[in-house]
């Protein structure tokens, strides 16, 4: 064979590899619930659900798929031309799936994904996250500030942080966060889970889901 075959095959191992190593992101460590300081600010801005959602990636050894999650309401509270809080209510039963192009296919793994397996939508069918506090960060291309807030997801309320970039004009503000992993397995959603059932072998589905958030709000 040929270096030139070679290195081909290689390349080509390498981006195999790749694609099923799970979603990309930086993780995110979930932590204990922190207490909500801020209930107001000197400017309240309501989010525009049109122009807002969250995109999320789950994987499995054999590959991913990936879809969009909307918000059904939020607000955004600003102080002194400053994010000092915000809360924000995912709507759970909007989850789609983008990946999937044949109708049944999509609907199982919608099915499922609705289902007491993952997110039981018929018993919780929102999610929300409260920000707690807002940094301002340098150093950064993708992001201006690092977000804590709480998120809570099936009844189970966790501490994270993640980037964003934030931008704040007259109009609104509008915030975007490149990829970050959760572990799913933090509120309580397990099926498939590598860490929790090793007798799963190869048939795991990756704890981790890639979320970014894209968000605009304005008066």
């Amino acid at each position: 064979m040929t270096k030139v075959g070679k290195l081909f095959i290689l390349f080509a191992l390498a981006g195999i590899v790749a694609s099923c190593g799970g979603p990309q992101g930086d993780k995110t460590q979930a932590g204990e619930a922190q207490e909500v300081s801020v209930k107001s600010g000197d400017v309240t801005l309501n989010v525009d659900l049109g122009a807002s959602n969250v995109e999320w990636v789950g994987a499995k050894p054999t590959g991913q798929h990936n879809g969009t999650i909307n918000l059904s309401s939020g607000q955004l509270m600003l102080t002194e031309g400053v994010i000092v809080g915000g809360k924000f209510t995912i709507d759970m039963n909007s989850i789609v799936v983008l990946d999937l192009t044949d109708a049944e296919e999509n609907g199982k793994l919608l099915g499922h994904l609705k289902s007491a397996d993952f997110f039981e939508v018929e018993t919780y069918p929102t999610a929300i996250f409260e920000i707690t506090s807002v940094e301002a960060v340098s150093g950064n291309p993708q992001a201006s500030h690092n977000i804590t807030g709480n998120l809570t997801m099936k009844d189970v309320t966790k501490s994270i942080t993640f980037p964003a970039l934030v931008t704040i004009a007259d109009d609104g503000v509008t915030a975007s966060s490149p990829a970050f992993l959760i572990d799913r397995t933090q509120w309580n959603v397990q099926y498939g889970s590598k860490t929790l059932f090793a007798e799963l072998k190869d048939k795991f589905i990756n704890d981790e889901i890639s979320l970014k958030i894209n968000l605009k709000a304005g008066l």
